[in-house]
């Protein structure tokens, strides 16, 4: 079984398989409160459905790539089976997660889009720290940026644990919070191999909450 909130089809906007036409699967269940969260809805909306249902739903639309994101999917048991049993079906698998729970239990085939938590999330201190050294290098490590200090933390914690050569690495600002500008000005000047990402989805459907 899997609680899930909405499943949908959508142009990812974010990471590095954005642009591709995917189906999501967000779960309901997140064990953290970042003050910019988007998806507050997901914390409680949603039903439980079995895992072969899932599956019938996800298939129906007819594409073969698969996020998996939330609240939080890793709370749930039934996330790492759903994603186990897609990868054996050969659907490109994706999960986005908030850092703060072991990535250990996914399967290497598993494309994992880690959130760093960082000062203004109000969650910083809620990162797993061994997660860094179990992300690949084909993985994806998200910087979701509030203001200057966010960045910098950022920037500081890029260079003390070497995260340059261990993932791909992304800065995103929090809609509305931070001009996509200075974002891009303060990504220049610092040097960091990393990539700018704006939300495509959000530019495309202006801010719509839900099934984007």
């Amino acid at each position: 079984m899997l609680k899930v909130c909405e499943i949908f089809k959508t142009i990812l906007g974010e990471s590095s398989l954005a642009g591709y036409p995917f189906v999501i699967v967000r779960t309901t269940g997140c064990n953290l409160r970042c003050s910019w969260c988007d998806t507050r809805y997901a914390f409680y909306e949603g039903e439980e459905i079995p895992l072969h249902e899932v599956f019938d739903r996800i298939e129906s639309f007819k594409i073969r790539r698969v996020l998996l994101t939330g609240g939080e999917p890793l709370i749930q048991k039934g996330s790492a089976e759903l994603l186990s049993g897609l990868t054996e079906k050969n659907f490109l698998t994706a999960v986005e997660t908030n850092g703060s729970l072991d990535i250990g239990v996914l399967g290497k085939d598993v494309h994992i889009i880690m959130d760093c938590k960082l000062p203004r999330s109000g969650m910083k201190d809620k990162m797993l720290a061994l997660n860094y050294d179990k992300i690949k290098k084909t993985d994806d490590i998200k910087f979701v940026v509030a203001c200057r200090e966010d960045f910098n933390f950022a920037k500081n914690l890029i260079w003390e644990r070497e995260l340059e050569n261990k993932a791909n690495l992304f800065f995103s600002p929090v809609f509305g919070k931070v001009k996509f500008s200075d974002l891009a000005e303060w990504l220049l000047k610092s040097g960091l191999n990393a990539r700018l990402q704006l939300q495509l989805h959000k530019l495309i459907w202006n801010e719509k909450e839900r099934g984007v």
